[in-house]
């Protein structure tokens, strides 16, 4: 949730019970070091701070004048100057990770790629437990040859950023309910369950699937505590079944949002986009003045597939109502009751 979750809405789901979550793969060792302070501040429960895994990136010249050419009417359009290559695309990789490593969070997970054993090793001599994003059965096993204690399960329903390392994206977009019993049949690492779970049905599902928890974005998104703009949130309260796509037009990198303006127009060129993160860099200032002006078609609208059941509760009052609805659901099972249909919360306004 990296641009969407704050340290308020962190600290709030580990001090609910949950394991909360800090975003720091977009953001500077310097301010890795601030928003863990930060959480600090607010909660003495253990969170996990998460990063991106990313090599060095080498832009093509060429590529990033052609972007900046497909990008320039949009810039025009909210009043931003030409834009310009970048000196840095990227912060340094390997300094955010030794900001994590000095932080020591109970939990520090991985996505984008793949740590080293001595990274690995590293993170647990610090006491840190370490939890790596798969999205096939190689990729978990990937993860658990080089020491992870637990794995991501990530489905193709999930919301941002695809966690593929191994294979092609296409190959790689396996389902949550198809993945989670698979990976849990191969590895002997907790699997948690991620992408489509949205309620305590969702679950309770995963858990019965094998799961050891389940890992939930799109469905905290909408609470008032993140940090998201008011014009993402409300496209997120109104979306259909239907109203996602995986695109890399956004940031170079395949990732689940909301269709709009911004993926309409540009994916007839997606062939011309440069990797990430060079075209998330290239695109931070179109959705930083899209966002603060109320401007959604130009925003990178992340959400999962079940993004139209958010319920836009604050964040402890949905986390209590999803440990609620997944002890009915469990109790239903062991009884084999038929499900209601009916959730113990409803719908924000």
């Amino acid at each position: 949730m990296a641009g969407a979750s704050t340290p308020d809405l962190t600290a709030i789901v580990s001090n609910a019970g949950g394991l909360g979550a800090f975003p720091a793969g977009t953001i500077s060792p310097e301010a890795i070091h601030q928003g863990v302070a930060e959480v600090r501040k607010r909660t003495s429960k253990p969170f996990s701070v998460n990063l991106f895994i990313l090599g060095r990136t080498q832009p093509d010249a060429k590529q990033v004048s052609r972007a900046l050419e497909l990008l320039a009417p949009i810039r025009e359009e909210l009043g931003l100057p030409p834009g310009q290559p970048l000196e840095k695309y990227a912060p340094d990789n390997d300094a955010q990770f030794q900001a994590v490593l000095e932080e020591a969070p109970a939990v520090a997970s991985f996505t984008f790629g793949i740590l080293t054993k001595a990274q690995v090793d590293a993170l647990k001599s610090r006491g840190i437990l370490v939890m790596g994003t798969a999205t096939t059965v190689a990729e978990a096993k990937a993860w658990e040859a080089v020491g992870a204690d637990l794995v991501c399960a990530q489905g193709s329903e999930a919301g941002a950023h695809r966690g593929t390392f191994l294979k092609d994206f296409e190959s790689s977009l396996v389902g949550t309910m198809a993945l989670v019993p698979q990976m849990v049949d191969a590895v002997r690492i907790p699997v948690i369950a991620a992408g489509g779970i949205m309620d305590g049905r969702g679950i309770a599902a995963a858990l019965m699937l094998g799961a050891s928890g389940a890992q939930m974005g799109t469905a905290f998104l909408s609470s008032p505590e993140s940090g998201i703009p008011a014009a993402w949130r409300d496209a997120i309260l109104g979306a259909k079944d239907d109203s996602t796509r995986v695109s890399r037009i956004y940031s170079g990198r395949y990732a689940r949002g909301i269709v709009n303006e911004f993926m309409r127009k540009l994916t007839p060129a997606v062939d011309e986009i440069p990797p990430y993160p060079v075209q998330n860099a290239l695109t931070t200032p179109i959705r930083q003045a899209a966002g603060k002006a109320g401007r959604g078609e130009y925003l990178s609208l992340w959400a999962g597939q079940a993004a139209s059941m958010s319920r836009g509760l604050p964040a402890a009052e949905l986390f209590a109502a999803l440990i609620e609805e997944t002890r009915a659901a469990l109790q239903r099972a062991s009884a084999d009751e038929p499900p209601s249909g009916e959730r113990s919360a409803t719908r924000g306004a």
